[in-house]
């Protein structure tokens, strides 16, 4: 059993019009999606801005409500579900966000980002326990432990982005929607991030969906790719078979503005 199935997934948003605002129709953004993510393993989303690849991954962490569809988690539809009933399942269900300059609180300082969400989820932690949590985090992403008393500001964007990434496995989740983590990031950073990626997968058997719209990093990182156009997918097959031999005109045209060494 996959540790994710999307089933006829649509996420619609309506469009307004006239004076009394009322609805004229829909921005079908994610339009009847289907596909599995399986434990401990990448699946790679790939398109161009507006295809839609963001709203799937923000309806699958209930970031952004579903039009109609199901997503089960080890089996359970978690889209009806309440807040209070979804709130024990958000810990294993988390985030990367693509602008890591945006998504961290330039106000508050990196231990109590970190923090944060082990006093939501784990109230019974000590203060000396979240401490102690925190400084493995940083750790585990590569940085200082004298980074817990810093601010976002004072660190690069790859640095930030490694907060980013400690935020997300604060709570020891067991999927992990990457949105386009390296795309605001420096080329000489993107590589360095995208292979602590692949590291903490292997050391946490964490299952990702990774959003990109470059084809060579979603190759370089997943197991199977998923080409997304206009809110509907077009083409669905394991990295390799994607790369080497593309089926649909669109995932032509993405691989076509991929560079390729010369022989």
């Amino acid at each position: 059993m996959s540790l994710i199935s999307v089933r006829n997934l649509r996420t619609w948003f309506p469009v307004l019009g006239g004076v009394f605002r009322h609805k004229t129709g829909d921005i079908k953004a994610v339009d009847d999606v289907s596909f599995d993510v399986p434990e401990g393993k990448t699946v790679g989303l790939v398109g161009e801005s507006g295809s839609g690849k963001t709203t799937v991954g923000r309806t699958l962490v209930k970031l952004t409500p579903a039009t109609s569809g199901r997503v089960l988690f080890e089996g359970r539809d978690i889209l009806p579900l309440g807040e209070g009933e979804f709130r024990p399942l958000r810990k294993d269900l988390q985030m990367i966000f693509q602008d890591p300059f945006g998504s961290l609180n330039p106000r508050m300082t990196i231990q109590a980002i970190l923090a944060e969400p082990l006093e939501i989820h784990f109230p019974s932690m000590t203060k000396d326990e979240r401490r102690a949590r925190v400084a493995d985090l940083l750790k585990l992403v590569g940085l200082p432990t004298d980074a817990m008393g810093r601010y976002p500001h004072e660190f690069s964007g790859g640095q930030r982005q490694r907060i980013g990434i400690a935020r997300a496995l604060a709570v020891k989740p067991r999927f992990i929607v990457c949105d386009e983590p390296v795309s605001a990031l420096d080329v000489s950073v993107q590589a360095q991030i995208v292979n602590l990626l692949q590291d903490l997968q292997e050391q946490l058997g964490v299952a990702y969906l990774f959003i990109a719209h470059d084809l060579a990093v979603v190759k370089h990182v997943s197991d199977h790719v998923i080409v997304m156009h206009q809110g509907k997918i077009v083409e669905s097959a394991p990295a390799a078979a994607i790369y080497e031999d593309p089926q649909h005109e669109y995932t032509k045209k993405l691989l076509s503005a991929v560079p390729r060494l010369a022989a």
